[in-house]
């Protein structure tokens, strides 16, 4: 499910709860007209086709296999039955199985029974704190290179990640460096259905779309023109007959493209330590996985799609979501499918809101409600130009779970958030404690 914004602002509180769908509008505090601006959503219904032997199986029965330990998913995402002990079971969010890592079988020996002398322990040395995270100043450490270069298409095996060609690997989503691949299973003229989404493996068998993230700045260019038939995204590159293809050639022949370049948006973090920021993977599997590590000390860009020249949702403008992670948790942990037990992931307490169409930016903050009423814990406030308020439309700041705008911060509350508008010059998420 996805809300469309009609006049009042064009962002909205978007979340998920594990295996429920929500829909909820929360209106801003009006300043300027929005366009009609959709927001994307971690809710977004995706239809997941459960196959064991050749043989469709319903999600109850997919569902109570891997409950009671008979059916494991092997390896590419197929499922197996279990002839040994039984696997947990992951969380299962929107009808696709993420979980955040598989449980590995020990492979080590069994101690030996010869008798070892007893012996006095010497007493262990203090051990040394922690270093902080080195702060980063580029996102050269994204491991990416060639943002700039065009894409060869149709020349590049579909197990190649193309890391020289600008998408950032990601290695530890076991995706092999992909963000999400989606592989429908159905295709017609209302649009693709019974997406698969594997939860292991690579950009491997025909037909699949694969995500990737971009660097800091940037984002993917790349999704069909034909979507879901019940409106699913459909982000990626393709692969078709062993190699990987452009899928919107006519939106750019790279891989990775800018944002907006009419206003500046920035994340400035003066923490004492590294915060997270994740992007919604949009078009595509919608999971919370393009990440923007920043570190204390540094200002990154933040990547503001312009909506007149990116993705449309059903006819609609589209704008960017992002997750803001607690301080201190790495990136590895903090953009990816989480769970209720711990606001990380999609359950990470705040959003941010990023848009721009006709000439102005809309910049939001917000709960990440109805999924999580867990506090972030350290201040954003967004500023302008020189760290002033000139060229915004008004204030807005998010401390100690308000969310407050007017002149004085004296408006406030604790869901709804608070939006401003810019129509030039610069525009920072500063990440502070106050």
């Amino acid at each position: 499910m996805r809300i469309a914004i009609a006049t009042s602002l064009v962002f909205a509180t978007a979340g998920l709860a594990a295996g429920h769908r929500h829909q909820h509008h929360h209106a801003h505090e009006k300043r300027i007209p929005a366009p009609n601006v959709e927001v994307p959503r971690a809710d977004t219904p995706t239809v997941t086709v459960y196959e064991l032997g050749g043989r469709l199986i319903s999600e109850a029965e997919c569902a109570e296999g891997i409950k009671n330990g008979t059916l494991i998913f092997a390896d590419g995402g197929d499922l197996e039955p279990v002839s040994s002990s039984p696997t947990p079971s992951p969380e299962v969010h929107n009808n696709q199985y993420k979980p955040s890592s598989v449980p590995e079988r020990s492979t080590s020996a069994a101690p030996s029974s010869s008798p070892e002398p007893e012996h006095t322990p010497e007493p262990e040395p203090e051990p040394e704190p922690s270093p902080k995270p080195r702060p980063h100043s580029d996102s050269g450490h994204y491991g990416s290179s060639g943002v700039d270069r065009d894409f060869p298409d149709g020349e590049l095996d579909c197990d190649t990640f193309p890391s020289e060609y600008g998408a950032v690997p990601l290695t530890y989503l076991g995706l092999k460096g992909w963000t999400g691949i989606q592989l429908p299973r159905v295709s017609n003229s209302r649009g693709y259905d019974n997406i698969f989404s594997p939860t292991s493996g690579g950009c491997s068998e025909d037909g699949s779309y694969c995500s990737y993230a971009c660097p800091p700045g940037y984002q993917k260019s790349q999704w069909p023109e034909l979507q879901g038939a019940t409106g699913q995204s459909v982000g990626g590159i393709k692969c078709r007959g062993g190699k990987l293809w452009l899928t919107n050639p006519g939106m750019s022949k790279r891989l990775c493209m800018k944002g907006t370049t009419a206003i500046d948006v920035k994340v400035q973090n003066d923490l004492g330590d590294q915060a997270c920021v994740c992007r919604t993977d949009y078009p595509g599997d919608e999971s919370e996985t393009v990440p923007l590590a920043t570190f204390p000390g540094n200002s990154y860009p933040l990547t503001c799609p312009e909506a007149d020249n990116y993705y449309n949702w059903q006819g609609k403008q589209t704008s960017a979501q992002y997750y803001v992670n607690n301080e201190g948790i790495p990136q590895e942990k903090a953009c990816r499918w989480g769970s209720a037990s711990e606001p990380v992931g999609n359950f990470a307490p705040l959003n941010l809101g990023v848009g721009y169409s006709s000439g102005t930016a809309w910049l939001s903050i917000f709960q990440n409600y109805p999924t999580t009423n867990a506090k972030l814990d350290f201040s954003i406030e967004i500023i302008g130009n020189d760290g002033g308020y000139d060229n915004l439309s008004g204030r807005c700041k998010y401390s100690n779970g308000k969310y407050c705008s007017g002149e004085n911060y004296n408006i406030c509350n604790s869901r709804e958030g608070c939006t401003v508008a810019v129509t030039s010059g610069e525009v920072t998420f500063k990440f502070s404690h106050d």
